[in-house]
């Protein structure tokens, strides 16, 4: 766009064409004036003017980041980021605070009412071939991220992302590294024709494939057409043997290698604009199964092994940074680093569970099995339990038996009740009742009785129960196709007494992990809150955003930074971080909000803080007082 001299001559002077010459005035000044607009509006229409070029994306994800672990001498690249560019103090993951969930709202921009991906565990209402034929199927994986997408026009998440509109604007797109979150970003894409996807199964037949370009680009840098595994990084142990004491060096090294010796170069030399998603597995991946502390609280997560995760995953961006310079790339190229989630410590007690009475081997005696809030609400309504994941496996809890998920009902092909077991937060769906309402007060009374709960929101269409908030209130319910859970069940918090509650988090989860190692999904502070910063041309320099922020901004402002127009279905949706933009407001007001439900019978009662810009809110914690962290009693 030429913008033109203000100072140019006024509206009653009159500039005309004769014979290939300009009839001017005899003012010289204005002659100057009016020569200077005519060439450069006469170089615009013939398209010599210079423009201003367009810009670069790079969303750098660091899975499971928590902001108070970045510091200049553990994770410099991280820290250095946050210093120079813009630091976002008051940054949120979205509740459930899965990794797919948060995936999904980083690709498109939409809250999970929208999406439907409610967490990494979902109901999707039909079996699935590539899990076993369950219809709870876990979703970090290719094949079942593609059959259910093929069940839902080719794209169940039923909104555009934000790759998905800088491909067809002609961006090179690409995302690389962890399976499940990578292909969300570019969900349509499956073929590998056009935005390129690198993962853990990368070379594997559930793979997304290579295109000739890039495996021959591949073998001339030398790195292997197939992904490496995780190694000794992907064994979590058991009650007796500790988990892994490494992070995930190798397989992220291939990751980084594969954006710097082959992308990055590629993108460059194609001479045209670029959005590439770089998604690290650590520290998440290895905070999960770290062996630092089994069936301890302390240290839990804040052990030498998650030490390593973080300084691994920072290596990685700091190998990606040096290659733009190297590149001449980093002037022109916008870096926004994202956490998709916080973390916590696992914790498997409780004095109220049924399950916890029951032996089952390989757990320790007094704790949690996985799959308890299935045996709980089955022993609570007295219906057998079967396993989704096993062709409906008749479970005997009585006899150490236990499922990860569970149909509850007298027949498992048409369940009463079906539950997805996530970790930090289960999701519990009522697919097959004829009086759900009432099926739903059951369950939500047996769920108060438990030590373990904090917090319940109920779907809107069952009506408004004591003790529990609508789903509509942390918006989950949208325009998604998808089925809605009938209740979203937050587990406990509370934290070590580190000093610093949202480093030192712990948390119930219903999980096959042990405790002391680490999980996510809750509503507490400790993994709502997620690192975010961005540094590049678009954004301004060591500013301190305090205004609250999420991962469902993050492709929204990148949009708009790339003048990318992304229709919409639904209308949960982030907004653009413009008090972090070069030119962009000096202010934005914001304010506090708590919203509590009716109480209990047993005077329990979900609290829901949450921060509000204009109409969309950011949600910080949730749950009963005193059972999550950042809820005082």
């Amino acid at each position: 766009m030429v913008q033109l001299d203000t100072k140019a001559p006024k509206a009653g002077n009159i500039y005309i064409w004769r014979c290939g010459r300009m009839v001017l005035p005899k003012i010289y000044k204005t002659f100057l004036i009016i020569a200077t607009v005519t060439l450069v509006t006469v170089l615009a229409v013939s398209g010599f003017a210079k423009t201003k070029p367009q810009h670069n994306i790079i969303i750098f994800i660091t899975d499971g980041l928590r902001p108070s672990k970045v510091n200049a001498q553990e994770t410099p690249n991280l820290h250095e980021i946050r210093q120079q560019g813009v630091s976002f103090v008051n940054s949120h993951s979205l509740f459930p605070t899965f990794t797919t969930a948060n995936a999904s709202a980083i690709a498109t921009g939409h809250y999970l009412g929208d999406t439907g991906d409610f967490s990494n565990t979902i109901n999707v209402g039909f079996p699935v071939n590539s899990a076993n034929n369950s219809p709870v199927p876990f979703l970090e994986n290719n094949a079942v991220l593609g059959e259910i997408s093929q069940h839902f026009d080719g794209n169940y998440l039923n909104e555009e992302s934000l790759l998905d509109a800088a491909r067809e604007t002609g961006f090179s797109t690409a995302a690389v590294g962890k399976i499940g979150p990578v292909l969300i970003q570019d969900i349509t894409q499956r073929s590998g024709k056009s935005t390129i996807i690198i993962d853990d199964a990368t070379g594997s037949p559930t793979g997304i494939p290579l295109s000739s370009e890039i495996a021959e680009l591949l073998t001339k840098n030398g790195i292997d057409l197939k992904s490496p595994t995780r190694g000794d990084n992907g064994k979590s142990g058991n009650s007796t043997v500790p988990g892994t004491k490494i992070a995930n060096i190798v397989q992220q090294q291939y990751f980084a290698d594969i954006t710097t010796k082959v992308l990055l170069p590629l993108f460059k030399q194609r001479q045209k604009p670029f959005a590439l998603i770089y998604w690290s597995r650590d520290p998440d991946g290895t905070q999960h199964n770290q062996g630092d502390s089994l069936n301890t609280l302390t240290p839990g997560i804040n052990g030498p092994t998650s030490f390593a995760a973080r300084q691994n995953v920072d290596n990685n961006l700091g190998q990606i940074r040096a290659v733009l310079k190297q590149l001449n790339l980093e002037a022109s190229t916008n870096i926004f680093v994202t956490a998709d989630h916080g973390f916590s410590t696992i914790s498997k007690e409780s004095k109220t569970s049924y399950s916890k009475t029951l032996d089952y081997p390989d757990i320790m005696k007094g704790f949690l099995p996985p799959g308890f809030l299935a045996i709980d609400i089955a022993h609570g309504l007295g219906l057998p339990l079967f396993d989704p994941d096993k062709q409906n496996a008749a479970v005997d809890p009585t006899q150490g038996q236990f499922s990860k998920n569970g149909l509850i009902g007298k027949e498992p092909n048409k369940p009463d009740v079906l539950v997805a077991a996530n970790g930090g937060s289960d999701l519990i769906y009522l697919p097959n009742s004829a009086n759900n309402k009432a099926l739903a007060k059951q369950v939500v009374d047996i769920l108060l009785k438990e030590d373990y709960v904090s917090g319940l929101f109920v779907n809107d269409t069952l009506g408004s129960i004591p003790g529990t908030l609508p789903l509509s209130a942390i918006a989950l319910k949208g325009k998604s196709h998808l089925p809605s859970p009938a209740i979203a069940v937050n587990f406990r918090t509370f934290d070590t007494g580190c000093g610093d509650p949202t480093a030192c988090g712990v948390e119930v989860a219903d999980t096959s992990l042990q405790q002391g190692q680490g999980m996510h999904g809750s509503f507490s502070r400790a993994d709502t809150y997620n690192y975010m910063a961005a540094i590049g041309p678009d954004f301004k320099k060591a500013f301190v955003d305090r205004v609250p922020v999420s991962n469902a901004d993050v492709p929204i402002t990148l949009a708009k930074i790339l003048n990318l127009n992304i229709p919409h279905q639904g209308k949960l949706i982030g907004r653009v971080l413009n008090e972090s933009l070069v030119r962009g407001v000096k202010k934005v007001y914001f304010k506090s909000n708590t919203l509590t439900s009716q109480p209990s019978t047993n005077g329990l009662k979900t609290i829901l803080k949450y921060q509000t810009v204009g109409s969309t809110r950011y949600f910080d914690v949730a749950g009963f007082p005193g059972r999550t962290l950042g809820l005082a009693k």
